[in-house]
């Protein structure tokens, strides 16, 4: 089974994540078959990114880091970083249909793309701290620009879940449709953009991207800080917690275990609250 499926629709590519039992979440390998579908996608007029069963994407594979190989860590949060770059360097507009969870760097997958379509019962959330890690190719940087600095620090600390309404509200997505009306909607969205001049969307799309370059520097930066944290207790932690279904517990907080043992506590749910999100105004 491929990782992503391509499959063509007219004008419109359509990239589909498909590894459902993990809810899409992408190793190196899974990142760099989309990233080169991408690349390869530019005959296309748009290119639409989405996740087959109940899940959009949820960011990169967890089960990985709770026993980490240091040499191919790197290598996945370079693919991370390529794969979004991707998006924003393709000359062709890049829908994301949100079909469920948007969870961590699914989250930042989101917000990496030109445009978003929610289904109703899609989520949307960062996990970073939650799971030992950090959301800084996009989650905690540029979503300023989207949803602005205080609610976007809400999201990438605090590792909420929000429903696709109220992602709608905060402007994190576009629009959002019933579930079975999902295809239909963002095929309207792409046929308005193939009505439009390719050379000057491209144009648009190049010119709009002038806040997202200059956050490179913070997403290299973040992905070197990143890179030194691995293997820290906290990441492992984070990781076998969440493999486990249980409450971490991280280094300074009550009831951590100098020696490493986490003892048994709740089970933490990876995507933030157990419901979604009561939005503060």
């Amino acid at each position: 089974m491929a990782d992503v499926r391509a499959e063509r629709r007219g004008e419109v590519a359509w990239l589909v994540l498909d590894h459902p039992e993990r809810l899409n979440a992408y190793d190196r390998m899974m990142g760099d078959e989309l990233r080169r579908l991408i690349d390869a996608s530019t005959d296309a007029g748009v290119i639409v990114i989405t996740g087959s069963g109940r899940g959009f994407c949820t960011g990169g594979y967890l089960a990985e880091l709770a026993d980490p190989d240091p040499d191919e860590l790197r290598k996945l949060f370079k693919c991370s970083l390529e794969l979004f770059e991707a998006i924003r360097t393709s000359p062709r507009p890049v829908i994301a249909a949100v079909n469920g969870v948007a969870a961590g760097g699914g989250n930042e997958l989101v917000v990496a793309c030109d445009l978003a379509i929610a289904a109703e019962s899609a989520t949307f959330g960062q996990t970073g701290p939650r799971v030992g890690s950090s959301p800084v190719f996009g989650g905690a940087n540029f979503l300023t620009h989207s949803v602005g600095e205080k609610r976007a620090k809400e999201i990438a600390f605090l590792c909420r879940r929000y429903s696709a309404e109220q992602a709608r509200e905060i402007g994190l997505v576009n629009a959002v449709v019933p579930d079975d009306q999902l295809e239909a909607e963002v095929l309207r969205w792409a046929d308005e953009l193939l009505a439009l001049s390719p050379r000057y969307l491209e144009i648009t799309k190049v010119s709009s991207n002038t806040l997202w370059n200059q956050h490179r520097d913070a997403y290299v930066h973040g992905m070197a800080l990143l890179t030194q944290a691995i293997g820290s207790y906290d990441m492992i932690e984070g990781a076998t917690a969440f493999v486990e279904k249980r409450k971490p517990r991280f280094e300074g907080r009550d009831g951590w275990q100098g020696d490493g043992e986490a003892s048994d506590g709740r089970a933490a749910d990876p995507v933030g609250d157990p419901a979604p999100t009561r939005l503060r105004t």
